[in-house]
């Protein structure tokens, strides 16, 4: 079955990000701490979103991030309206 596993966000805020003008969000979370994730059938997904860190102020040493980490540490992220001119169109 043609299906992908989503890992659902939910917005910070009530607009976007007045400096940058792209939305934040954070992973989204059922009670007791469990993860929004869902399995959906392909055909229902309608755009996929560019995820950009938001980087907190303080140093990272990137000798101990891989590239399959970031997502993981990081709990904040802006969703890139400017990757191409469909994310443009939604992400307003």
């Amino acid at each position: 079955y043609p299906c992908a596993v989503i890992h659902w966000f939910d917005c910070v805020g009530e607009g976007p990000h007045a400096a940058t003008g792209m939305w934040i969000v954070c992973p989204g979370y059922h009670t007791c701490n469990l993860q929004n994730i869902t399995v959906i059938h392909i055909d229902t997904i309608y755009c996929a979103a560019h995820l950009i860190l938001v980087y907190a102020t303080h140093n990272i040493n990137s000798r101990d991030v891989k590239p399959h980490q970031p997502y993981d540490m990081f709990h904040l992220f802006y969703v890139n309206k400017y990757a191409d001119y469909h994310a443009f169109e939604i992400a307003f």
